[in-house]
């Protein structure tokens, strides 16, 4: 306990040691950095049961969400960017100067913005930064926010951009998903604090359509929730959404039937052994470390045959296992090669890119199609009607709009009628003033 009890320093020794020891801990912070970058790179949090860098750093290292969020990032340029390091190291740049540079850094400009924001404070950096990388002005925009009086209030009472205090909302999870994805991770556009053991505090914000849908909700329900609680309608709604949600992903229903269904596909996996595995495994994956921990991961969950399909693994109870997909790549790569998978994922990658191409020029060339056949049937109705009118037939009528396109693609209506009726006239038909009198062109 004396080791934290310094009243005996004199004021000298205090400030001298503080600088050592802050000098210590910036070294010991490149370290750490350095072993982050390199976990990280190896993937090492998945052996040992957890499914990102990100949850690692949580769990195992118990760092708060930001701190672990910050260092993954700096980690991450700084193993880009080898002179991050050194400048940690010797007190150049904090932390937070390594995140706010990490957008803009290149090869090229790295050594010049590593000087420029050296020494500096995170305000500094910023307007360095704004100086040198300038970014358009953000527009003025006005939402309008209910009172927190409103939020319980009877149907129609919440206004668009409701800001919703009650008992029950989820978080989005984006930060530790970008982490899992090796991106930088967005601002959270939902939060969600705990009140007391069974209650929370939700803070988001909706748009109009959804505020009209939360109207027409609280009017449906007004019969048995007259006064349109905001929580409660939530609550329900996320009741009906679950029940859809564990129906695609795992056939969940309460009127199980025998399954008849069978497929070529080695792959396809009956719905009652969805049912039943995912039961079985608590919708949690089921990856185990060496020391015994399980992974708790309940995102982005995939059912995984025990035994490869490529090596005869059958779709069964006992053959089939929830695995996150960061554990259901990483069993993979053992199984198969780190080098076999990275080759097959980039084949799919390839394959699903080449569809999207080709979907997307499927599409732009109906959409040609269709724009090529909009504009002739507008140029046959800029004289084809008139031409009705005066008592030619439909195909005659056609014909003559056709030789109008190829003569006088752009002229008057005035002008490509009179074309139509000098191509017309002789000598199918010649126009007198009583055919006339069935229309005139303007």
């Amino acid at each position: 306990m004396r080791t934290y009890v310094l009243t005996h320093l004199s004021d000298a020794v205090l400030l001298r040691d503080l600088k050592s020891v802050v000098a210590q801990e910036r070294g010991a912070t490149a370290t750490v950095l350095a072993h982050i970058a390199e976990v990280d790179a190896r993937r090492l949090y998945l052996p040992a049961g957890f499914p990102s860098m990100y949850e690692y750093c949580l769990r195992e290292l118990r760092w708060s969400e930001q701190a672990a969020m910050k260092r993954i990032r700096a980690a991450r340029t700084a193993r880009q960017f080898p002179a991050i390091f050194e400048a940690v190291a010797e007190g150049r740049l904090h932390l937070s100067a390594v995140v706010l540079l990490t957008p803009h850094l290149t090869p090229d400009n790295v050594a010049e913005l590593v000087a420029a924001a050296a020494d500096q404070t995170k305000a500094e950096i910023e307007q360095l930064l704004a100086r040198r990388f300038p970014r358009l002005d953000v527009l003025a925009r006005i939402e309008p926010l209910a009172p927190p009086s409103c939020l319980s209030a009877a149907a129609g009472a919440v206004s668009p951009g409701t800001v919703v205090s009650a008992a029950a909302q989820v978080s989005t999870g984006t930060e530790c998903d970008s982490l899992v994805a090796g991106q930088d991770a967005p601002a959270p556009p939902s939060k969600v604090k705990p009140l007391s053991p069974e209650r929370f505090a939700v803070h988001f914000t909706i748009g109009k359509v959804t505020h009209d849908k939360l109207c027409y909700v609280q009017a449906l329900m007004s019969h048995w929730l007259p006064s349109g609680d905001v929580a409660k309608v939530f609550a329900r709604a996320l009741d009906a959404l679950r029940r859809e949600l564990e129906k695609k992903k795992f056939a969940a229903t309460t009127r199980p039937r025998p399954s008849g269904r069978s497929s070529a596909n080695r792959r396809y996996i009956p719905a009652h052994v969805k049912r039943a595995a995912w039961q079985r495994d608590g919708g949690q994956c089921t990856f185990v470390s060496a020391s015994g921990r399980r992974c708790g991961s309940r995102r982005f969950l995939e059912f995984d045959h025990v035994n490869p399909v490529a090596r005869g693994g059958q779709a069964t109870v006992e053959g089939v296992r929830l695995r996150c997909r960061m554990h259901n790549q990483f069993e993979a790569e053992c199984t198969f090669g780190a080098g076999f998978m990275v080759a097959k994922r980039e084949e799919a990658r390839r394959a699903r890119a080449e569809a999207r191409a080709e979907a997307a020029a499927r599409k732009a060339a109906e959409a040609h199609k269709q724009a090529a056949a909009a504009a002739q049937r507008a140029k046959e109705l800029d004289v084809v009607p008139w031409l009705r009118k005066l008592g030619f037939r439909a195909e005659e009528a056609r014909r003559a709009a056709a030789h109008c396109d190829s003569t006088h693609p752009d002229g008057p209506l005035e002008e490509r009628l009179r074309t139509a009726l000098r191509f017309l006239s002789p000598p199918a038909r010649r126009w007198s003033p009583a055919a006339s009198s069935a229309g005139s062109a303007p």
